[in-house]
């Protein structure tokens, strides 16, 4: 059982092997990486090629580690006590008892990818708070006293933004990747499997053009894969032009349909400064 990307996914030779590294050690395993990488994706991806069913549990900044174990619903077993319509035994505490993702992974018949999607979003004891449900594959519920044990360990897959540092505890019990932007050749590999008929020059001239404008000091938020794949998308439209990267104004910085690769006016207003300022070297 190995890993060895899709028809619908890059995977470099060195996240090819991390994957499979993760898989054979039985760790989670951590990527990191830009916004935009396919950190998210490559989950979907590992679960297809390995034809297994992919569990995602995306963390918000309110996330709370028991909610991937489970929760006790007590404010509605109160109300049907007081209601009493006898449609729920009120006795039976289970009724109440939420199943969180970690739960419906461990309770699986078959062995599953469990995504933990952008941990770094919760706060700083959420990593410490799954160390020993990770470690040992299993948990307890304190109000049914049952200890729920992984019938197949998953294959966990933990994905971070880089936003806080994580706990040295929780790294320690992980198998860690960095995704690195992709170079212009495998770029290329990405955008013929989204686009296979696209033109090479309209490929050439935006890949010369996107790797420009990612290099440009003082930018806030550098344009991601994601983002070149939706400009590109836009650039093939018909209504637009087939000349209108080669034929653009040389002059100006910001590129046609700036807003499918620029997020923020600051950047908008750093390249046009740049631009003003070129101008006048120019004259």
């Amino acid at each position: 059982m190995k890993f060895l990307g899709t028809q619908q996914y890059i995977a470099t030779e060195d996240l090819q092997i991390a994957v499979n590294a993760a898989i054979t050690l039985q760790r989670p395993l951590l990527i990191k990486g830009e916004p935009g990488t396919g950190k998210t994706m490559l989950a979907e991806q590992v679960a297809e090629s390995l034809g297994m069913r992919l569990i995602q549990w995306h963390i918000k900044s309110t996330t709370k580690a028991q909610q991937g174990l489970y929760e006790y619903d007590a404010v509605s077993r109160l109300r049907d006590s007081q209601l009493d319509t006898g449609d729920v035994d009120v006795t039976n505490i289970s009724n109440y008892i939420r199943q969180g993702k970690l739960w419906e992974a461990f309770e699986s018949n078959e062995q599953v990818v469990l995504l933990i999607d952008e941990i770094d979003k919760a706060d700083i004891e959420f990593p410490n708070d799954l160390l020993q449900e990770l470690d040992k594959m299993e948990f307890f519920v304190y109000e049914t006293g049952q200890t729920i044990k992984a019938k197949h360990r998953p294959i966990i897959i933990i994905t971070s933004n880089n936003e806080k540092e994580l706990p040295d505890a929780f790294l320690r019990r992980c198998f860690f990747h960095f995704i690195n932007f992709p170079d212009r050749d495998t770029m290329r590999e990405i955008i013929a499997v989204h686009y296979p008929e696209i033109q090479k020059n309209l490929v050439n001239e935006a890949l010369e053009m996107f790797f420009q404008l990612r290099d440009v000091p003082g930018l806030k938020k550098r344009p991601s894969t994601s983002e070149l794949i939706d400009w590109l998308k836009l650039l093939m439209s018909d209504d637009i032009p087939d000349d209108i990267l080669s034929n653009r104004d040389q002059s100006k910085a910001i590129p046609p349909l700036y807003g499918a690769l620029l997020k923020n006016e600051q950047d908008v207003s750093l390249l046009e400064r740049l631009a003003f300022m070129h101008r006048r070297e120019t004259r």
